[in-house]
């Protein structure tokens, strides 16, 4: 790495000026020869969270950049100093994280579950208002089956048919329930 005269700080008066076109070099330089390491290393310490990573080893350049005429002089491997900066931007951000809590959960709200209580009372309603367009066999089973919430066996006894018979009504009456629903929302 080239050094870059800057100023010196014990005398106070400068030996050469630093362009900006030569720490511009330099910054190019550093990003060149370490990204790809400092990426490496940043990965690590953030578990594998690649953006995160990344927007470390972009800070991690941006203070390099920023303390370029320091580090102009600095021996010629940075690689100890940008990891010690990615590191403290980690702990940062890990602190950062755990003062203020998050505010609400980042996967979207319609699929966190809720204890609906008003979802069955809607369904028997909707239930009830379809059942006057259905056949009496198919109105009389789903009465008994899912508005007064009756098992196979309970219903078929009540109303004095097999278990089968109730098992294919069911299956025939959602049907024509479903399609008496489809149209009732449609019109």
């Amino acid at each position: 790495m080239t050094a870059i005269c800057t100023h010196d700080r014990d005398t106070g008066s400068q030996a050469h000026p630093t362009p900006e076109s030569e720490l511009a070099e330099l910054a190019e330089l550093v990003y060149r020869r370490y990204s790809m390491q400092l990426l490496s290393f940043c990965l690590k310490l953030t578990g594998g969270d690649r953006p995160w990573a990344e927007d470390v080893v972009q800070e991690t350049m941006l203070r390099a950049w920023r303390h370029a005429d320091s580090i102009a002089d600095a021996a010629s491997d940075l690689m100890p100093w940008l990891a010690t900066v990615s590191r403290r931007i980690v702990m940062d951000d890990r602190r950062a994280r755990r003062a203020r809590p998050q505010e609400c959960s980042p996967e979207p709200l319609e699929y966190v579950p809720a204890d609906d209580q008003w979802e069955p009372l809607l369904w028997k309603m909707a239930v009830a208002d379809a059942l006057p367009s259905l056949t009496d066999a198919h109105r009389e089973i789903l009465t008994e089956t899912v508005l007064r919430d009756r098992g196979l066996k309970q219903a078929a006894e009540i109303l004095g048919i097999p278990v089968g018979t109730v098992k294919s009504r069911i299956h025939y009456a959602i049907r024509a329930l479903r399609q008496a629903l489809d149209e009732g929302s449609a019109g």
